[in-house]
């Protein structure tokens, strides 16, 4: 089993950035690889980061390439999303989880195998 808490949601400015983390307990951390996905009201939950187990190699949605990073602390069990120049259309709540998948990269939900609770991200025009 692994646990995942996400934190540091919030209301920002079109603009503005956040750091998003996910905070991880349980099984190996290390072993694992990591994504983010985002569901705003009335939608699908869509892909939006990735990030190996190493924290080595990233991969992103065009919707925010560019403007979002993903970075994995291993010693703090720890993932990160950097999320800068929001835009009203990132408004929605972002999930963290976990996958055992072993190719590059895994965008589908299905491929995850444990998942956080949400934070909400709210980007004001």
């Amino acid at each position: 089993q692994v646990q995942l808490v996400e934190s540091g949601g919030g209301l920002v400015q079109a603009g503005g950035s956040l750091r998003l983390s996910c905070a991880a307990s349980g099984r190996t951390f290390s072993s694992y690889a990591m994504g983010w996905f985002r569901q705003a009201p009335g939608k699908e939950r869509e892909f939006v980061a990735f990030i190996t187990w190493s924290g080595g190699n990233t991969y992103f949605a065009d919707s925010v390439k560019g403007r979002f990073t993903i970075a994995k602390d291993n010693a703090k069990n720890t993932v990160y999303l950097q999320m800068n120049s929001l835009k009203p259309e990132d408004t929605a709540v972002y999930y963290c989880a976990v996958t055992s998948f072993t190719l590059f990269p895994a965008t589908t939900a299905h491929r995850y195998n444990y998942w956080g609770q949400g934070t909400q991200v709210t980007v004001s025009s």
